[in-house]
């Protein structure tokens, strides 16, 4: 029995040895250099630049993936500094069926969705916008709308995170149908159509008779 039980502590002992040199290389695998890599960080002092700065400076004429920006007019609404009046995407039914869903849903809380200024936030105080329909407004370029999306303008903060830039043209495009609509002449009818509107107007328009 005794020698028994020696053999089974001497079997402890050897595991209990093997089980520190097994610590002792684990431990020796887990070097600091994993945590102080050679490497640098940014906004990091250096000594190895002249200029002391781990960040360098990115390389002249360099343009980050998706950031190509080689149409003045089509992402800034401006030629050479000044606002455009063209319109910077092909006018379509679906464009503005686009450019109507995305003012109903970015623009129409503070302009309301005719674009009189009267939002549902303006009604609970805030700062009412100016009507798209008066005489300076209507008459601005359309690139002063995409602009104010884009940069942002008065109380009215940029929404170019919010918005792509197509579909700030598309707004853009929805906000020049609201000022026809409401500002519409018989001349701006094309030819063709001008029988049919006339045909209907008499037929909106009340005649005598008995009671």
């Amino acid at each position: 029995m005794p020698s028994r039980h020696k053999d089974t502590k001497d079997k402890m002992r050897v595991a209990q040895a093997l089980l520190g040199v097994l610590c002792v290389f684990v431990v020796c695998g887990c070097r600091q250099d994993m945590h102080d890599q050679p490497k640098l960080k940014p906004l990091a002092k250096s000594d190895f630049h002249p200029d002391h700065r781990a960040s360098r400076p990115q390389v002249e004429g360099t343009i980050a993936r998706g950031q190509l920006v080689d149409d003045s007019a089509f992402y800034t609404g401006k030629v050479d500094g000044q606002l455009t009046h063209d319109l910077q995407v092909e006018l379509t039914p679906a464009l503005l069926a686009a450019g109507r869903e995305h003012f109903e849903t970015f623009c129409a809380p503070c302009h309301g969705r005719t674009g009189a200024g009267n939002g549902m936030v303006v009604q609970r105080g805030f700062k009412k916008p100016n009507s798209f329909h008066i005489d300076r407004i209507r008459q601005m370029p359309i690139g002063h709308f995409f602009d104010a999306m884009t940069n942002g303008f008065g109380a009215m903060a940029d929404y170019r995170a919010q918005v792509p830039v197509a579909d700030r043209w598309a707004i853009a495009a929805y906000v020049r149908a609201l000022q026809l609509s409401q500002n519409a002449r018989v001349e701006d009818v094309p030819g063709e159509r001008r029988g049919e509107l006339e045909g209907k107007a008499k037929e909106s328009t009340p005649t005598g008779g008995g009671h």
